[in-house]
């Protein structure tokens, strides 16, 4: 098995978001193999203290293995970062000074062929999933999901404008045999989309995104916890986030203009009954993106957005 990796995004820039200082208590949603993690407690030594969650048992392992020069100043949980509640309430803390999820997926995720994440790795099963002790995989999904179904994940998660088409075409094939690796699901999408539209990158990227998506519910409430995570900051606390796809980026906007609107009654309403009042201040009024340099190094930062803000 391949070592767990990942290069972390935007490292600085959100290291420098959070403001990370010592004896701050930090959440990470997201460990992946702990490079954000570690930078945190690092930055927050002698005593500050991380919270953190992930789905994945290897990445749980790698960083725990990461973290172990800050033993006693952390905690890793395997659970859903959309628990937060049941995490804190386990980790016997109410409000956090810091707040980091990273939506993308780890380089090991993508290049260890037995995880089926990546449309390169051909003879790879279809599995997808971020938690492998979850039975729902990719191949359950693509044999089972009716027509209709996987045209509506294709179409929503991926923005697949072939969507109807391709999701005809699984039907079609699943009928004559399973559809049973990522070279079978690779060939059907290429099968269906127009040569001239396959110019500007892999056909299958989209389609991979979605069912990936799909399988692991990454969007399934995603609202309501951004919304829930960033009230648990204390004031003066921060929250970062870094998106992959525009569904999450939007998810992510809006959750923030809901914490920073003063009022959220309809217009033409005279005066506010609602009595919303202003929670955060949104610290990048435009997404972060990586450097140019960072690109280079790092292609998969090139889709990232960063948002920021600190709760009043």
């Amino acid at each position: 098995m391949e070592t767990f990796s990942h290069i972390p995004v935007m490292l600085e820039e959100c290291m420098q978001g959070l403001n990370v200082r010592d004896g701050g208590i930090y959440f990470d949603g997201t460990v992946g193999g702990g490079n954000h993690s570690y930078e945190i407690l690092k930055r927050s030594s002698p005593s500050g203290r991380l919270i953190a969650t992930d789905r994945d048992d290897d990445a749980i392992a790698a960083a725990t293995q990461k973290l172990s020069p800050f033993k006693g100043r952390f905690q890793i949980f395997k659970s859903d970062y959309k628990d937060y509640a049941d995490v804190f309430g386990a980790a016997g803390v109410d409000k956090v000074d810091g707040i980091l999820l990273d939506f993308g997926v780890s380089s090991y995720q993508l290049d260890t062929a037995e995880r089926g994440f990546s449309y390169m790795k051909k003879e790879a099963p279809l599995d997808m999933r971020m938690d492998r002790t979850d039975p729902f995989t990719a191949e359950t999904l693509l044999n089972t999901y009716s027509r209709q179904e996987i045209t509506r994940i294709l179409r929503d998660y991926g923005e697949e404008r072939f969507a109807p088409q391709i999701a005809e075409r699984i039907v079609k094939t699943r009928s004559q045999h399973p559809i049973k690796t990522c070279g079978d699901f690779v060939e059907i999408i290429e099968s269906v989309i127009p040569k001239k539209f396959q110019q500007n990158g892999p056909a299958a990227r989209k389609s991979f995104q979605a069912v990936r998506i799909a399988v692991n519910g990454e969007l399934e409430g995603l609202y309501d916890c951004v919304v829930g995570l960033t009230r648990r900051l204390k004031s003066g606390g921060r929250i970062a986030i870094l998106t992959f796809h525009s569904l999450e980026d939007r998810i992510v906007k809006q959750a923030f203009a809901r914490l920073e609107a003063d009022c959220v009654c309809p217009k033409t309403l005279p005066v506010c009954v609602c009595g919303k009042k202003k929670e955060i201040d949104v610290i990048t009024k435009k997404p972060t993106v990586a450097t140019v340099r960072e690109m280079a190094i790092n292609s998969r930062s090139k889709c990232a957005k960063l948002r920021i803000a600190q709760k009043i």
